[in-house]
């Protein structure tokens, strides 16, 4: 930019840029050669009963010198494991790259395609090393996943000789994740509680009662317990009760929730008991037999849930 001065975002699409071309693995061999105990773990894990790869005579019946190893495990032979993942090294190019593109927000990633060229079948003894370069990054795209970019990066998988035995495009999306609330989970509907969580949605806390005998019962059940019939009605809780058991919920955290988070048992005036989360209260004031009274919880516009929090508590 003759004469101006080049913007922030010009400058880190400049140094994301000067990627293209380069060398981000350089010829790194495998850690092992091929060998038919880890063909004979790939076969049977993919259910690949080709007997070509484990068999001689079969190999040999194919025109083939021996067994061969199955194409699709030539990404296999030069993954480095945990091990060599996770130890202590200096930042390679692909480390600074990754670290440049989580600068920019890009901390997210997914494979989206490899394209194989195979120029030979590999047989035990070979000793496969891979070198990997940059072809191209592209300029932000909207994905569903979130603003992101595709990186490209041909892999040249190469034996003891130097000789190319296969290439690889390997194409990932690394993109910012977008912003999402996280739903909570969803209940456990079913024909007998249906109308329970129905009269939720429309603010409304009832509880069934058996029209035989009237007892309430909660949770919701197809039977009286008592007279076992299978009549049943409800009618609509005043929203008032106690609180009759309750715990603090501090691990595991998920994200759809607030923390420290109070899980209730209340007591309703109509004598039957619900679980419930209590609102509008810290964890070091809550008591065994405090009042509390409904309020309601949008959780997402397709799942509303009775709260309860203490009568002294304003609106």
């Amino acid at each position: 930019m003759s004469g101006e001065q080049m913007t922030p975002e010009a400058a880190y699409e400049q140094r994301l840029q000067a990627y293209v071309g380069s060398v981000l693995v350089p010829g790194r061999p495998g850690q092992d050669p091929v060998n038919v105990p880890m063909i004979r773990h790939w076969v049977e894990a993919m259910g690949d009963v080709n007997p070509v790869y484990l068999s001689a005579e079969a190999a040999r019946a194919t025109g083939r010198d021996g067994v061969v190893a199955p194409a699709s495990m030539m990404q296999a032979w030069t993954m480095r494991g945990y091990a060599a993942t996770t130890a202590p090294h200096d930042p390679t190019p692909f480390d600074e790259l990754v670290a440049l593109l989580a600068e920019g927000g890009y901390t997210s990633v997914v494979a989206t395609d490899s394209e194989f060229e195979f120029h030979r079948e590999l047989v035990p003894g070979d000793e496969i090393s891979t070198e990997e370069v940059v072809e191209s990054i592209s300029p932000e795209k909207r994905t569903g996943l979130g603003a992101g970019r595709f990186v490209t990066t041909v892999r040249t998988y190469r034996d003891a000789s130097g000789t190319a035995v296969a290439t690889q495009k390997w194409r990932t999306l690394r993109f910012r994740p977008a912003a999402k609330k996280a739903l909570r989970p969803r209940p456990a509907v079913n024909q007998d509680n249906e109308f329970w969580f129905a009269a939720a949605k429309e603010r409304r806390l009832v509880v069934q009662r058996c029209r035989s005998c009237e007892t309430l019962r909660h949770p919701p059940g197809p039977c009286c317990p008592h007279c076992q019939s299978f009549d049943w009605d409800t009618v609509t809780a005043s929203g008032r009760g106690t609180v009759y058991s309750y715990v603090v919920a501090h691990h595991p955290p998920h994200p759809a929730f607030e923390y420290p988070l109070l899980i209730a048992v209340v007591e309703l005036a109509e004598g039957t008991r619900l679980i419930t989360n209590l609102v509008g209260v810290a964890p070091d004031d809550v008591a065994i037999g405090m009042p509390v009274r409904l309020d309601w919880l949008e959780a997402d516009p397709e799942l509303t849930l009775p709260v309860f929090r203490p009568v002294t508590d304003r609106p």
